[in-house]
């Protein structure tokens, strides 16, 4: 249905007056007169009964005047929306997450980003690496924040975080007495570990580093979350390497100490497709990247 002719009946229904309703439209009458009779011809229906002294709807035209006002309402309300999301006010943003991400500004960034852009649907998922890089391939995230560096060539990244690895110990541990651990100390102790599963790259790079310092550690726990890490570790089961950024987790029952003689560090980068950057994307980049939004030192 042509929402021109529409509109110029719906004006017409409420003025029953050709003349009247062509001065609203800023229009002559022959147009209006040529696109009633259009649409009552596309409709196959007389829509008013005209005379030399009135203009009346007729029953066809009654029904259509309800119908006509909410299709023109929502014609109008789907072109606000339209010109939203072009102008960056409105639409979505669908945003994944590896856990350690709740520790490094994310949060605070999300809230001062849905505060400044309260239309916007903001949706969260907490994913592992390589979970959010397969939903941005297939267009089921428009932002992801990761733990490595290693994407697709579809995709483009953004270094966010690099920061050490500290030693997460039982708050009663021997080694949790030391300023800090030297890595050979960890030789005969239990080694919670990220899973390989989920996360290669984070899994790899803590083998490596206690391979450089001289040991195969003892992995028997294996799991897909930092915070199942320390949990673990406060139960006593083993000892945890984690991002510094763990410590501001507030878990009782763990100390952290720093690494003496570890050169690796744990890094979270921002993933996102390539092509014409998501604008609400870039915006909660742009926040993140904010001094003030950085989470306080542990």
């Amino acid at each position: 249905m042509d929402l021109r002719q529409l509109r110029y009946f719906a004006v017409l229904a409420e003025e029953l007056h050709f003349g009247r309703a062509a001065q609203r439209l800023a229009i002559s009458q022959p147009p209006l007169s040529v696109a009633i009779r259009q649409l009552e011809a596309r409709l196959g229906a007389r829509l008013f009964e005209r005379t030399s002294k009135a203009v009346r709807l007729t029953p066809a035209g009654l029904a259509l005047q309800a119908s006509a006002a909410r299709l023109l309402a929502q014609a109008a309300e789907a072109a606000q929306e339209v010109r939203d999301v072009a102008e960056g006010s409105a639409g979505r943003l669908r945003v994944g997450f590896v856990g350690a991400m709740l520790y490094r500004g994310l949060p605070q960034a999300l809230r001062r980003f849905q505060a400044a852009h309260p239309r916007v649907k903001l949706s969260l998922t907490e994913l592992n690496s390589a979970e959010q890089t397969a939903r941005l391939q297939h267009d089921q995230l428009d932002l992801g924040f990761i733990h490595t560096s290693r994407i697709p060539d579809e995709l483009a990244q953004r270094l966010l975080v690099r920061e050490p690895f500290v030693c997460c110990l039982p708050s009663g541990h021997a080694l949790a007495r030391r300023r800090e651990v030297a890595l050979p100390a960890l030789r005969e102790q239990t080694l919670v570990l990220f899973s390989r599963e989920a996360s290669p790259d984070y899994h790899e790079r803590i083998l490596d580093l206690c391979v450089a310092a001289g040991f195969v550690p003892q992995v028997r726990h294996e799991v897909r979350h930092w915070l199942a890490v320390l949990a673990l570790v406060a139960e006593g089961l083993g000892v945890g390497l984690v991002p510094a950024a763990m410590q501001r987790a507030g878990l009782r029952g763990v100390v952290f100490r720093p690494l003496a003689d570890a050169s690796g560090q744990s890094e979270a980068h921002a993933i996102w497709r390539r092509g014409p950057p998501h604008v609400h994307a870039q915006r909660l980049l742009a926040l993140m990247a904010a001094p003030a939004l950085a989470p306080p030192a542990p």
